[in-house]
């Protein structure tokens, strides 16, 4: 049998140095001319090949971990396919990049940071429909790996749509903390009785021990957000300051930055792909080479933007010394 002409590098450095057209064909057609290149084929029977799942982003990512600090955030988010209702995994989703429900792909990913690394240590993608699993499920199966692969973190934080109960104790059952927003109808007490809104209360500014129905004792801080409503978030580490709580709280907005990041610069909502295992190694293979933009970010502190920039001005400057679009003389 003979070996594969494309292997899952070529395809990430591909995905690095694309900008626009993200597909096994536009693939093929940059090495095109050359000899021995291949065919648009190989890089379909690549994407349909290697195994859909999360395990080699780990063995790349493991070495830019800390495990013992930093926190583990988990959130998820919904890569824009509006016309694409025929592709697998594409359903209707929230989007907060349009505030509305829009069809698309939602994957949920569990960043490792320490405020300044964003590190994607594993991720799922929600497919209901033919999984059965739930958004809740992938949250605990993701923390569940986690602890497996010796992850012993300072805080997991995640947002409200993920603090059921089922899932705290989860944590709780690691021996790890948690930090969460919660809804304003939250139950809470402070004497284990007389349960209320977590609104009903008058919360100090250094935060206040509550009793959580159906967890346990917990504390919790009131802020204000951009637009002047109220925030409540809750840990379960009784000890925090609200300026702990505050530093915490940046380092949950960089699965953001993340998410708008991975976006941006790998082509992940763009794969052109209906089969699923094609959709899901083209999202496992953009998000390794965001990690790839990551460590030179972190090596050299230039921005994935200006990555990017470095090979459009490098293939700019190869043109410009042969230009290929030349007017020719009419006289």
């Amino acid at each position: 049998m003979n070996p594969p002409k494309v292997d899952e590098y070529d395809y990430i450095q591909f995905l690095l140095a694309a900008q626009r057209v993200f597909s096994t064909v536009e693939a093929s057609k940059v090495i095109s001319g050359e000899e021995g290149a291949p065919a648009h084929d190989a890089y379909t029977r690549l994407l349909q090949r290697i195994p859909p799942d999360s395990q080699a982003l780990w063995r790349e990512v493991e070495q830019l971990t800390l495990k013992t600090q930093g926190v583990l955030v988990i959130d998820d988010t919904t890569l824009d396919k509006p016309y694409a209702e025929k592709m697998a995994l594409v359903s209707s989703h929230w989007s907060g990049k349009h505030h509305a429900v829009v069809m698309g792909i939602n994957l949920i990913s569990l960043l490792w940071t320490d405020g300044k690394a964003h590190v994607p240590c594993d991720f799922r993608l929600y497919n209901h429909s033919q999984d059965g699993l739930t958004k809740n499920d992938h949250f605990q199966n993701m923390l569940h790996s986690a602890q497996e692969r010796g992850f012993t973190p300072e805080l997991v934080v995640f947002d409200s749509w993920y603090s059921s109960l089922e899932n705290l104790k989860t944590i709780r059952g690691f021996g790890w903390h948690w930090l969460t927003q919660v809804k304003k109808n939250r139950l809470v007490s402070l004497d284990r009785s007389g349960n209320r809104q977590v609104s009903d209360w008058l919360i100090p500014s250094q935060g206040q021990k509550m009793h959580l129905k159906g967890y346990g004792w917990i504390k919790v801080f009131k802020t204000v957000a951009k637009n002047g409503s109220f925030e409540y978030w809750a840990t379960s580490q009784l000890n925090m300051t609200l300026e702990a709580c505050a530093f915490y709280a940046l380092d949950a907005w960089q699965i953001e930055v993340y998410h708008r990041g991975l976006k941006q610069n790998t082509g992940i909502e763009r794969g052109q792909f209906r089969l699923e295992n094609a959709q899901k190694n083209h999202i496992a293979l953009a998000i390794r080479a965001f990690v790839r933009l990551e460590v030179y970010r972190l090596k050299t502190d230039r921005s994935w933007f200006e990555a990017k920039q470095i090979i459009i001005r490098q293939a700019i400057r190869a043109y410009l010394k042969n230009p290929s679009y030349i007017l020719s003389p009419t006289a």
